[in-house]
């Protein structure tokens, strides 16, 4: 199904967020450049990684 809504332009997540069940689809069908944004914007912001470990970004991609 995510497939699909790749194919035409839809999003993994939306109002609901990614949270930890959706890691993968984030990282399989996100925007690449979108997702080293956000890794860089989690480390500027906790540089030690100990906000909510795991949920959107995987601690080691």
């Amino acid at each position: 199904m995510h497939g699909l809504v790749h194919e035409m332009g839809g999003s993994v997540s939306a109002e609901h967020g990614v949270g930890r069940l959706k890691v993968g689809d984030l990282e399989r069908f996100g925007d690449p450049a979108g997702l080293v944004a956000m890794r860089a914007i989690k480390v500027a912001l906790d540089r030690n990684g100990i906000m909510n470990p795991g949920a959107v970004l995987r601690a080691d991609p």
